[in-house]
């Protein structure tokens, strides 16, 4: 197996694994970089340096999921993305659902849309979004699972990989909807 095909299965492994811990488990790594990752000597991967793992409630595992699941969708409703995360506790000074929406994408899901616009980091693209629709409340939970997005998705970009980790993670969202039969 090329290099390049053992670090994308390698990846998306990680990927899946931290999707089930978030969505079904509700506890999780929210430090998933590079250096907490080992391949061990039979193939295997360690995960390693547990210090920031996030416990989520039910409640707010459960709210991530909608909103996950609204941003997996093929074709993405700005209202439905909107009020899952009002629902998980997001606070706007607009209340504006398409810029709640976008700053949905950018936490959980791809910064695809701020590079259109010509934002070279998605801490520009924060920026404008903020501008136009600041965050008043941002759930403490939303912030961890951020980052592991974040980190994943920097992850790809090093594998010239645009990843969508929504779309990724969908699945999982899914199932936990299902589990308490709310999906």
């Amino acid at each position: 197996m090329s290099m390049m095909r053992k670090m994308n299965s390698m990846l998306d492994l990680l990927l899946d694994v931290h999707g089930h811990q978030i969505f079904r488990d509700g506890c999780f790594n929210g430090d998933p970089h590079p250096g907490n990752i080992l391949e061990m000597p039979d193939g295997r991967l360690g995960l390693i340096d547990y210090g920031q793992v996030r416990r989520l409630s039910d409640k707010e595992r459960l709210a991530l999921s909608r909103v996950v699941l609204a941003l997996g969708r093929e074709e993405v409703n700005d209202s439905e993305v909107a009020d899952a995360m009002r629902g998980l506790g997001f606070r706007s000074q607009k209340n504006r659902d398409d810029y709640i929406s976008k700053t949905a994408a950018l936490y959980f899901d791809s910064d695809a849309h701020g590079k259109a616009l010509g934002y070279a980091t998605p801490q520009f693209y924060l920026q404008y979004l903020s501008a136009h629709d600041p965050m008043l409340n941002v759930p403490d939970a939303a912030v961890f699972v951020a980052r592991t997005s974040f980190l994943f998705r920097g992850m790809g970009a090093l594998l010239q990989q645009q990843l969508q980790t929504a779309s990724r993670w969908s699945h999982h969202a899914c199932l936990a909807l299902e589990e308490q039969g709310l999906h």
